[in-house]
């Protein structure tokens, strides 16, 4: 038995579950699943998921992530507190969300629930949430926050952050508010607004709720995960979920803009079309490779699949009962970003400040695999743009998180800050990184 099944996190009593579930490794290249084109395998099978975590542990003392050539990365800011979503203001100040999941009475529960909470404390994901945004403001334009602030506190799992004009939009999981907002405050401590209600509850399987608004202010985008992974629990608890809402602004009305989505996350105008896109975390528990993880643009009134099929209209059979109608409705996204790499943030680049590769396209953060053997994600790539469009495969542009079986840092949001360097929040490394040009 070797570590790559990370049998070492579990009690002895699994150990003949976790064998089970180590054979089913990759059968195919990474590569097979990325692009727009992805290769999709024979679905695998098996009572109990492969389970391959790495182990949170933290950057130890004098190292930091690798990035690619020509690229230098530094410490925003350190010490957070489980740094999940990044915003930057037009002053070129810094939010953070740090948050984590809240509580779940209802979920997870069994052998299967019991397993994934261990997996989930053994990835650094099982956290008192600080419940908090903190301000960042880098003084002397040196690329180091000198201070910090906690803007607003006492929230309910906040994640996505959008400022429009002067009120500042936070997505708690289980609602959007507002508060009164003026350029350079370090501190709210005014009532918050509600916009509108968000489906959460005490079983709320995917918590983080993002939101971005249109280029009018008239309207935001939420982004609202499944309820499980492949509707087991009944489809009434999915009601309005897996989609990305449209919410009218000035009245709180709301509808599903697009739906069969089954964990949408990072969103972005691409900044030639105006097209709205996502990165979405796909279904487990079907081997390996699959299913891909996706980039894709975001049509008004499509269906993605979730949970009846994925990838278009290829039918996930666990699914009961069938729902034919609905596979023929499916449709394929735009751009496969590799099976169970976990995307969450992304943000599409602002010119050349960077390097000219990173001009046109979106930068991915990629939480890391937790049921994939090898390991994918665990990494910031960045996805080319042609015309609108993705035109070649990912590059890698932040890696180095993981060493053998321990996990240093794990990325999720992304951003670009006042000055065109991408900034990538570290959930695990409690870390805000800084990545520029080394001529910079």
């Amino acid at each position: 038995m070797t570590d790559n099944c990370a049998l070492r996190l579990f009690p002895i009593l699994l150990l003949g579950l976790a064998l089970g579930a180590c054979e089913q490794a990759a059968r195919q290249p990474f590569e097979s699943g990325l692009g727009p084109q992805p290769r999709l395998p024979a679905p695998q099978q098996a009572l109990i998921p492969t389970v391959n975590i790495a182990k949170a542990r933290g950057w130890p003392e004098g190292l930091l992530p690798e990035v690619a050539a020509g690229l230098v990365v530094t410490p925003f800011a350190r010490n957070l507190d489980h740094p999940r979503w990044l915003y930057t203001l037009p002053n070129g100040d810094v939010l953070v969300a740090e948050s984590n999941a809240p509580a779940k009475p209802n979920d997870s529960g069994g052998i299967k629930g019991w397993i994934m909470k261990k997996v989930m404390k053994a990835a650094g994901a099982v956290t008192v949430s600080a419940n908090r945004i903190t301000l960042l403001r880098d003084t002397d334009g040196d690329g180091v926050a000198e201070t910090r602030s906690v803007l607003r506190e006492r929230l309910n799992s906040p994640f996505g952050i959008v400022l429009i004009g002067e009120r500042l939009f936070v997505a708690n999981t289980d609602a959007v508010v507002s508060f009164a907002y003026q350029a350079g405050q370090t501190r709210i401590d005014g009532p918050a607004t509600k916009l509108v209600d968000l489906p959460a509850g005490p079983v709320n399987h995917h918590w983080t709720k993002n939101i971005i608004a249109s280029a009018d202010g008239k309207r935001l985008y939420v982004t609202v995960g499944s309820n499980s992974n492949v509707a087991e629990r009944g489809m009434a608890i999915e009601a309005n979920r897996a989609a990305i809402w449209e919410v009218d602004i000035a009245s709180g009305r709301h509808r599903v803009f697009a739906s069969g989505l089954r964990n949408p996350n990072g969103m972005g105008w691409e900044p030639g079309t105006g097209a709205l896109w996502t990165v979405v975390n796909e279904r487990d528990e079907l081997g390996s490779d699959l299913v891909p993880d996706y980039l894709t643009s975001v049509r008004d009134g499509a269906f993605y699949g979730w949970p009846w099929s994925y990838y278009g209209q290829h039918v996930d059979t666990r699914v009961k009962p069938p729902a034919p109608a609905m596979v023929a409705r499916a449709i394929a996204p735009d751009y496969a970003l590799g099976a169970h790499v976990a995307p969450l943030g992304m943000v599409f680049s602002a010119g050349q400040n960077l390097a000219p590769a990173y001009a046109s396209g979106v930068f991915v953060g990629e939480h890391g695999s937790w049921n994939r053997t090898p390991r994918s994600g665990y990494k910031v790539v960045f996805v080319p743009f042609a015309d609108g469009r993705p035109n070649a495969l990912p590059i890698d542009v932040v890696t180095g998180f993981v060493q053998g079986d321990e996990a240093y840092g794990r990325p999720v949001g992304v951003a670009i800050d006042g000055r065109g360097a991408l900034l990538v929040a570290d959930d695990v490394g409690n870390t805000v990184w800084r990545v520029s040009a080394a001529s910079r």
